[in-house]
């Protein structure tokens, strides 16, 4: 599976590097050049990472990242500050204070640029270091607790796998997860572990979710599943 990548710069020089890189390194990415269409495009196309510029011509960029840590719908997914080289440190430590994971000096170095990225979304989606509370629709999910509520109500009785499982399946609510995908964010490829092994986990959490619930995850022959929104 393709991560997406969200780039919000009016630099149309360095956005055009960037995407350019990124698209090279096998991401799929999204780009906008003012705060107000980022915003959007963020809870629209639910990125896997964001990359903010901090100045943009209708928007600062810590009040953009201020929204998108606020809301709900935007405030788990990972944020990179841009800045220009010699511009206030203090806008830097703010970000990083207000939930950004990381900072990049424009113009970027293209290797470093990439390698950054590449840790940020590691450190977040493969190690499971998410936001510790998910909201979306129904699901509410405490990771810290390992509680799973469905219309409020607290569902028990799920194995560490299971409730792994529809922790990804939340977070990217709407796409459509290839079965590698799954195996190796929940399993990491384990030797003993395959797609009979994922379906068996599959039918076991929908069982034991309410029909509400469970009639959500969609099996999508032959791919994967997707948790409908």
């Amino acid at each position: 599976m393709r991560e997406k990548i969200l780039i919000i710069d009016d630099d149309h020089g360095v956005l055009k590097l960037m995407k350019y890189v990124l698209e090279r390194e096998k991401f799929s990415v999204v780009t906008c050049s003012c705060g107000e269409d980022g915003i959007e495009k963020a809870r629209e196309s639910k990125p896997d990472l964001i990359i903010l510029d901090l100045k943009l011509p209708d928007m600062h960029g810590l009040d953009i990242l201020k929204i998108l840590k606020k809301d709900k719908t935007t405030s788990y997914i990972p944020v990179i500050i841009l800045t220009a080289q010699g511009k206030s440190e203090m806008d830097v430590v703010r970000g990083l204070e207000m939930g950004a994971e990381d900072y990049i000096v424009k113009p970027p170095r293209l290797r470093e640029f990439v390698s950054r990225v590449r840790v940020v979304l590691r450190r977040l989606y493969y190690n499971g270091e998410v936001e510790d509370v998910l909201e979306r629709g129904m699901f509410y999910i405490n990771l810290s607790r390992n509680i799973i509520k469905v219309n409020g109500q607290e569902i028990k009785g799920l194995t560490q796998k299971e409730f792994d499982l529809l922790c990804i399946l939340i977070r990217k609510s709407g796409q459509v997860l290839k079965h590698e995908y799954l195996l190796e964010t929940v399993w990491g490829y384990e030797s003993n572990v395959n797609t009979q092994t994922l379906k068996t986990h599959i039918k076991n959490l929908r069982r034991k979710l309410p029909t509400e619930a469970k009639n959500k995850i969609q099996t999508i022959r032959g791919i994967g599943y997707r948790l409908e929104e």
